[in-house]
């Protein structure tokens, strides 16, 4: 649900992303952070990267700024992240003195070359990309290390370059180079300006940093290319030195502290909060796996007892139980490890315990409410043999057979678990914005989830949320847009009641065909909006590509989130594409299609899955709502899927979503839809499955 307000259902991720849970990196091997949020010193980036899935949330002040900053390490050559610029001394709107101006802006640093012996580290930034410009830099930068100095030299365009040290080089080559664009005034804002990138003039920047004996210690020395007298919004500040002077000091592996005298005149302070997402675990006290013992040479019939086992010990949800000659099959649904070829090494264990020895095959047919996703085949001998010896284990593993293709169901079924059932939830949720004219506003919530299951594919779901603490009372809505308003009335709706129905729908699942499945839903869809829809996907098993269509009907809510309903009401769907690209675990996600707005345009989703679980990605949508689209010009956010195995000790495939949008806007709306089809079948694509394997089987 892409919205003011992103639900992050436990605060635990909230505190995954403050850096107070997760291990990081030894000192040594995390750069510091500026007072902008990138890898460097001060003000001043250096070519630096932090370790793979590296994620910080820093902040500072050097008056008359404070900055909020998050960055990701999303590749081991690719920094980027969302900044946000708090200028004391202006306001946000004339006729109003409580709101100082806030600026946001988009920066990316890339990687060039990799440190040597003899060579530098050499990277390329943009700051404030996607934003007004205010702050838009550009750089190229080397860094050198020399035992415990890091040395860094750079060139500096824009904010980095104000001090005009010499003329553009790159003005030799293309005189539109030689002079670059004013601010922004007013406008919009969001728009990417590639005409300004590297122009106007050139200063030099640099730097050395300095790691004490003491390992928490390090000390800043920096020579910064910006003078201070071009500052945005007619804020020139006074500048007596181009030195600042600094300090990082880490509390913790995952806290740090920085001071610093910049402009030989103002003080800085800030703080940094960090974790690695890519390292993310926790030590489990998950049941043993049983131990083989000698099989019977009959069954002893108790299926209850071995559906008990299945579920408490395998973590697999029975749905049946089938013998065909000397093959059993289990048809089920994965409910408590992340892997499956966890789940089928305990399975394995467990049959083979049980079952006659007539029986010479397991299977594993693996279904999601009520689809057919896969089928893993395992030789019983191959499969014993394997778990009691390591000798055995790349045999078993050269034999094991998972496919898609699922014809019916054969054989006859010895035991069937009666789908019908009720299951809830209470926990807290936490909706936040941050970014907005508004400042930060946030509403923290008691959450009710429930579901019945009515079949195997179908179910009714239901949440209600019960507002505990919140600062509603400081939104307001400000836009310049002709747009319906579709989702900037969401204060209204979270500042209306305490107590609020927010989903209500019944849902249906299919396997229409070989690699085809649909799902209907209908109901109170999400906080906003209630109706009907339906979604197709096709998706080949283990294939890198898939494709959809969603198409759906709704009708706004009312404010107080019960079962009343305003005028407005539209049809809104995408037609999405899906691709694994098969570089750095990517997957590349594109939806066409109409908003809730009406307006028509495409969604470009780049998301990248690290080896701990963690989804990072970030979206951009482009519609033809043109001018009337208002403040941002279009939608844009990153976002984490957090899997809650990495923090609990028992295993889990639950997961947790946090979200962050600079603004809340009409174009671009898209429905939070709860359940989609594409995370539905995730079990089709075989994904880490071999590696699991041998985790499995230590």
């Amino acid at each position: 649900m892409h919205t003011l307000f992103r639900p992050a259902p436990p605060l635990l991720s909230l505190a995954l992303v403050l850096g107070l849970v997760a291990p990081a990196k030894s000192h040594a091997a995390t750069p510091g952070r500026s007072d902008f949020g990138d890898t460097g010193l001060m003000q001043i980036p250096t070519a630096r990267m932090p370790p793979l899935g590296h994620a910080a949330l820093t902040l500072s002040r050097t008056a008359p700024y404070r900055r909020y900053n998050l960055f990701f390490q999303p590749t081991n050559w690719l920094e980027a992240g969302f900044r946000y610029v708090e200028i004391e001394n202006r306001q946000y709107l004339a006729a109003d003195e409580d709101r100082n101006n806030l600026d946001k802006g988009l920066d990316f640093k890339l990687r060039l070359l990799e440190e040597t012996r003899f060579r530098p580290q050499l990277a390329v930034g943009v700051r404030d990309l996607a934003g007004t410009g205010l702050f838009g830099a550009e750089y190229l930068v080397a860094s050198k290390r020399w035992h415990d100095l890091d040395v860094t030299l750079g060139l500096g365009w824009g904010y980095l370059g104000n001090q005009s040290d010499f003329a553009n080089p790159l003005g030799r080559v293309f005189d539109r180079f030689e002079t670059r664009g004013g601010f922004q005034s007013g406008g919009d804002g969001g728009s990417v300006s590639v005409s300004r990138l590297f122009s106007g003039s050139t200063a030099l920047f640099g730097g050395i940093e300095y790691q004490t004996p003491w390992e928490p210690l390090a000390l800043q020395l920096e020579f910064e290319g910006n003078d201070y007298q071009q500052e945005p919004q007619r804020n020139d500040q006074v500048h007596d030195s181009r030195f600042n002077f600094g300090a990082r000091l880490r509390l913790t592996d995952n806290i740090e502290l920085q001071a610093g005298w910049e402009r030989g005149n103002t003080a800085m302070l800030g703080v940094s909060f960090a974790a690695n997402l890519a390292t993310l675990s926790q030590a489990k006290r998950d049941p043993r796996p049983a131990r083989l013992t000698t099989p019977p040479t009959e069954p002893d019939g108790d299926w209850q007892g071995l559906n008990r086992a299945l579920k408490d010990n395998a973590g697999i949800r029975v749905h049946r139980l089938r013998q065909a000659g000397d093959e059993v099959t289990v048809e089920g649904e994965p409910i408590r490890y992340p892997s499956l070829a966890e789940s089928e090494l305990r399975a394995g264990r467990l049959l083979h315990n049980r079952l006659g020895r007539e029986v010479e095959t397991f299977r594993f047919r693996w279904q999601q409410r009520g689809m057919p996703l896969r089928e893993s085949v395992h030789d019983r001998q191959a499969l014993t043999d394997a778990v009691r010896s390591a000798a055995h284990r790349v045999d078993h593993r050269h034999g094991i057979y998972a496919h898609g293709a699922l014809t019916p169901a054969r054989g006859k079924v010895l035991f069937e678990n009666n789908p019908r059932g009720l299951s809830y939830s209470l926990g807290p949720m936490l909706e936040q914005n941050f970014g907005g004219p508004d400042g930060y506003l946030y509403r923290i919530s008691a959450n009710l989830d429930a579901e019945y299951r009515s079949s195997e594919n179908g179910w009714v779901s239901g949440s209600v949320a019960y507002g505990l603490a919140d600062n509603l009372e400081n939104y307001d809505y400000i836009a310049d847009s002709d747009l319906p308003r579709v989702r900037t009335h969401i204060g209204d709706y979270l500042a209306e009641t305490e107590l609020g129905l927010t989903n209500l729908q019944y849902t249906h699942t299919a396997r229409v065909a070989d690699d085809w499945y649909a799902m209907g839903y209908g109901g109170v869809l999400e906080t906003m909006y209630a109706g009907v829809g339906g979604e197709v996907l096709y998706r080949p098993f283990d294939s890198d590509l898939a494709i959809g269509l969603d198409l759906n009907w709704v009708r706004q809510r009312a404010f107080d989130q019960g079962f009343g309903l305003r005028d407005y009401s539209t049809w809104t769907g995408h037609l999405s594409g899906y691709w694994q690209t098969g570089i750095e675990d990517t997957l590349a996600k594109v939806s066409v299609g109409r908003y809730l707005a009406g307006d028509l345009g495409a969604t470009f989703d780049l998301s990248r899955e690290f080896a701990s679980g963690v989804r990072l990605g970030g979206w951009a949508t482009f519609t033809d709502a043109g001018s009337d689209y208002g403040e941002g010009s279009f939608d844009k956010g990153i976002y984490v899927s957090l899997p809650l195995n990495a923090f609990f000790v028992n295993s889990t495939r639950q997961r947790a979503n946090i979200a962050w949008q600079p603004l809340t806007r009409d174009g671009g709306a898209r429905l939070g839809r709860r359940f989609g089809l594409y995370g539905l079948t995730r079990e089709r694509d075989m994904a880490r499955y071999w590696e699991d394997y041998d985790a499995a089987l230590p």
